[in-house]
C-alpha cells in the first residue's frame, strides 16, 4: 500500500512506515499552521482496491484527540452499497489512534468514503483543518472466473402501462437487512422505482414498491449517500428536462421520502456527491450542458437540506460528464468534469470550503457522456474512466497524482456508449469495466493489471443497453450485474457463477501444495 496524505503549501518532512491496528499504512508527515491538529496515517489506505469485507476504519493523529469530538457526525463512511457504517469507535496509543469498527461486513467490491468533519479537535484544544478530510477506498471481491448465468428479469413497467425509460439507478441497501436493493430511476414517467432485494441468497428481487417515488422529467443520473445522517440510504437525482435535482431521503424501509426539489442550471447531465467545506457533511455537485455551461454546488444544512446552488465554470462549454476523486492526493475530494467542447476531461481541485480551483484538462478521447474515477492501474493515483457517446467508445485516462491526467487510451465499444462502470469482477485486485451502448450491447473489459484492457465478452441487450450496476446481490463475496435496458424497460440480473481457483492446502504425510 502506498501513502496518503498530502496538505497544500506545506513542506513535506518525512515519510514513513507504521502497523496501525495490524494494517501496514504508509504515512507522510507535512507541517500544518502551528497548533494545527493533523492526520498522519489511515487505514485502509485512499485509494486501495482490495480492502477485506470486515475492515475497521483506522485514524491516526499527531496529538491525542478530544473523544468527545468524535461522533458519527464528525467521523463516518458510507459505503456506496451497503450504506452508512453503523459501528463502535475506540481509542487507542494515548488516544491519538481512533477506529471505527463496522457492526457489519461491507459489500464486497464496493466503493466506500470516509468523513472527517472540521469539528474534530485535539485535547490540547486544537482544531482541525477547516476544511476537514475525505477520501474513498474500494473492498475486495472474491476470486472468480468471469461467467454468469441469467437468473432473473426484472420490469420498471406496470402492466399494462406506459414505457418508463429506465435510466441507470443504484445498488444501494435502502431498508438495512445486509442485501442490496435497486432503485432504478426512469426518464419517462419521472420517478424512481424500488426493487428490494428478497435477502434469501438467490440473489433475486421482488416487484418495484407502489407507488414509485416521484421526481422530475427526464431523470437519469443518480448518487447514492447519507444525506440527513440518519442511518438509511438516500438518493440525488438529475431532472435533465426541469433543470433541477432531487433529494430523497430513505425511510429506512425500501421507501423514500417525498423530494426536495432544487432548481439549477439548464440541462443537468451529470451528478456526484462530496462534502466540499469539511463540515461533515454531503453536499451535491452537478454539470448543466445547456448554455452558458457550468457546474453547480448545492450545499448541504447537515440536515439534508440543500440550499440554492452556487455556480462555477467547469473550464470550457457543455459541461455534461462528473465525477469526484482526489485528483491530487491532498485528502479533498476534487471534482472531474467531462465537457463536450473539446472535448475536454477537465480537473477542478477541492478547496475545502465550497470552492474549487481549476486544474489539469485533457483529451477526452471522444464526446463524453459519463466518466468514472478509480485507480486502474494499481499506482494508488486516481484516473478517469470515460464513455464516449456519440464517438462510440471508450477511453482511460491515467492520473498522476498531481491533478494531472495523461493523454486518453481508446477502447472502440458498441455504437453510442451511454454508460461506464468499474468493479473487480473476477476479484484479482483491480477494476475491471462494463461499457453500455444504447445502440447496442454491454461491454465487460477485463484490466490485465497494469491500466490496459482487453475485450472479455458481450452481454447482449434486448433494445437499448443503458446501465450497469457491478454489486453483489447474493452476498456471496463475488460481484454480480445489475444491466438496464431503456427502451425494453428491463433489468437483467447476471449472477457470477464461475469458479474460484482450489485454495492451496499441505497434505499431512506429503508436502505437495495443490492449486496455483
Amino acid at each position: 500500500m502506498r501513502r496518503l496524505l498530502f496538505l497544500p503549501l506545506c513542506l513535506l518532512l518525512n515519510l514513513s512506515i507504521l502497523t496501525a491496528t495490524g494494517s501496514r499504512v504508509v504515512t507522510a508527515h507535512r507541517m500544518l499552521p502551528a497548533g494545527a491538529i493533523q492526520v498522519v496515517s489511515i487505514s485502509p489506505a485512499a485509494r486501495t482496491l482490495g480492502a477485506p469485507v470486515n475492515s475497521e476504519i483506522t485514524v491516526e493523529f499527531d496529538r491525542p484527540v478530544d473523544a468527545g469530538t468524535i461522533d458519527p457526525y464528525s467521523f463516518w463512511a458510507f459505503g456506496k452499497w451497503s450504506g452508512t457504517v453503523q459501528g463502535t469507535y475506540s481509542f487507542s496509543a494515548g488516544d491519538t489512534i481512533v477506529t471505527l469498527t463496522p457492526d457489519t461486513p461491507f459489500s464486497a467490491g464496493e466503493q466506500v468514503m470516509v468523513i472527517l468533519s472540521h469539528d474534530i479537535a485535539g485535547a490540547d484544544g486544537s482544531a482541525l483543518r477547516s476544511a476537514g478530510y475525505s477520501y474513498q477506498f474500494w473492498v475486495a471481491a472474491g476470486v472468480i472466473s468471469r461467467e454468469y448465468d441469467h437468473i432473473q428479469t426484472l420490469s420498471s413497467r406496470h402492466d399494462p402501462g406506459p414505457n418508463t425509460r429506465s435510466y441507470g439507478g443504484v445498488g444501494t441497501d435502502l431498508n438495512n437487512d445486509g442485501y442490496l436493493d435497486l432503485s432504478i430511476v426512469n426518464e419517462d414517467t419521472a420517478d424512481v422505482r424500488v426493487f428490494l432485494n428478497r435477502a434469501d441468497d438467490s440473489g433475486t428481487f421482488d416487484p418495484f414498491l407502489e407507488p414509485p417515488n416521484p421526481v422530475n422529467t427526464q431523470a437519469s443520473p443518480s448518487e447514492p449517500s447519507d444525506f440527513d445522517r440518519d442511518g438509511n440510504a438516500d438518493l440525488a437525482i438529475a431532472n435533465i428536462a426541469t433543470q433541477s435535482v432531487s433529494i430523497l431521503l430513505g425511510n429506512g424501509d425500501g421507501t423514500y421520502a417525498p423530494q426536495q426539489e432544487v432548481i439549477v442550471g439548464p440541462s443537468p447531465r451529470g451528478i456526484t456527491v462530496l462534502d466540499v467545506d469539511g463540515d461533515g457533511d454531503i453536499d451535491i455537485a452537478n454539470t448543466n450542458f445547456g448554455s452558458p455551461g457550468s457546474v453547480s454546488i448545492l450545499r448541504n444544512d447537515g440536515a439534508g437540506i440543500f440550499g440554492p446552488p452556487t455556480f462555477f465554470d467547469g473550464g470550457g462549454s457543455e459541461e455534461w460528464a462528473l465525477g469526484a476523486g482526489d485528483m491530487n492526493a491532498d485528502m479533498i475530494l476534487d471534482l472531474v468534469v467531462g465537457l463536450r467542447s473539446g472535448p475536454t476531461i477537465a480537473i477542478h481541485t477541492g478547496n475545502g470550503d465550497g470552492t474549487f480551483s481549476a486544474g489539469g484538462t485533457q483529451d477526452a478521447g471522444g464526446l463524453t457522456w459519463m466518466l468514472n474515477v478509480g485507480d486502474v492501474n494499481g499506482d494508488s493515483h486516481e484516473d478517469v474512466i470515460g464513455a464516449n457517446g456519440f464517438s462510440h467508445n471508450g477511453s482511460i485516462l491515467l492520473g498522476d497524482g498531481t491533478g494531472q491526467l495523461a493523454p486518453p487510451v481508446i477502447y472502440p465499444t458498441d455504437p453510442f456508449a451511454l454508460a461506464t462502470d468499474i468493479g473487480d469482477v473476477d476479484g484479482d485486485g483491480d477494476l475491471d469495466w462494463v461499457t453500455s451502448s444504447f445502440s447496442g450491447d454491454w461491454f465487460l473489459f477485463e484490466n490485465t493489471g497494469a491500466g490496459s484492457f482487453q475485450f472479455d465478452q458481450e452481454f447482449l441487450a434486448p433494445a437499448a443497453a443503458s446501465c450497469a450496476l457491478l454489486l453483489d446481490i447474493n452476498n456471496d463475496g463475488f460481484l454480480d450485474l445489475a444491466l438496464i435496458d431503456e427502451i425494453a424497460d428491463e433489468i437483467h440480473i447476471y449472477k457470477n457463477v464461475g469458479e474460484s481457483p482450489p485454495k492451496p492446502y499441505v497434505d499431512s504425510l506429503f508436502p505437495i501444495i495443490y492449486g496455483d
